[in-house]
């Protein structure tokens, strides 16, 4: 072997990571511009927010998610008894010696932090995300320059077709309905293969426009680990047993 048959190790880089934060405890300190993105970001994963901030200090964006109860309110400053319970902690405070003294009670806690404009206090980022329905991409460039992150992301959802939102809707309720079709864990290689001939096999536009009925016609042809087109699956009946020209 060879050093070339292997990818070099480029340091410097965040592990990005989907991390699932459902149902999970998050305290926000702050209630500015900064908090209202942090706060929006965590709703949009399924948390459980809390804000702390005096109500003087309260940006119009999150007064409206304490006022449509969105989040849990608590008026007043910091108090290291907040921490308690809490699976994630982001500030967002004019105040840089408040904020490390948060920092250290949360390292003292193992709870994971995000202390707004000071990367070497902070456990992870935020990149810059677009969001179309399931489809999340995020550019991040590790807190070297947050401005060039939108400027990629931007150029980057230009590219993407109108639709791939929508699509990913459809192979993911698709998935769902094979796995009670074939729910047994020795089903998984089998289930991922087919899966993947799904996807190859129709367009964006074809997935979009799959109906239910046409997903129950579809399961038909998990058995024989066959793939009809589109056109065929909504003339015939599946028999578990269909083989020609027409199969993909």
């Amino acid at each position: 072997m060879t050093h070339e048959e292997f990818p070099e190790v480029q340091g410097g880089g965040s592990l990005i990571l989907a991390w699932q934060i459902r149902n999970k405890r998050v305290l926000v300190v702050g209630g500015g511009e900064v908090a209202a993105g942090r706060i929006l970001n965590v709703l949009n994963a399924d948390a459980k927010v809390t804000v702390v901030s005096p109500r003087e200090g309260l940006n119009p964006e999150v007064a409206y998610r304490i006022e449509q109860g969105q989040v849990e309110y608590v008026d007043r400053k910091f108090e290291p008894s907040d921490l308690d319970g809490a699976d994630m902690v982001m500030t967002a405070v004019d105040d840089p010696e408040a904020s490390t003294q948060i920092w250290k009670l949360c390292k003292e806690r193992r709870i994971a932090a995000n202390i707004a404009d000071v990367p070497p206090e902070c456990d992870f980022y935020f990149g810059s995300v677009h969001r179309d329905g399931p489809l999340q991409i995020m550019v991040s460039t590790n807190g070297k320059g947050p401005r060039l992150a939108n400027i990629v992301r931007r150029q980057i959802a230009a590219n993407l077709p109108p639709n791939i939102g929508q699509a990913i809707s459809r192979v993911g309720m698709l998935r769902q309905k094979l796995r009670k079709v074939a729910p047994d864990i020795s089903e998984g290689p089998k289930r991922m293969a087919w899966m993947i001939k799904v996807s190859d096999a129709y367009s964006l536009d074809d997935l979009c426009s799959m109906s239910e009925k046409d997903m129950e016609q579809l399961l038909g042809y998990y058995k024989p680990n066959t793939v009809p087109s589109l056109e065929l699956l909504r003339l015939q009946e599946p028999d578990g047993a269909f083989d020609g020209p027409f199969l993909i």
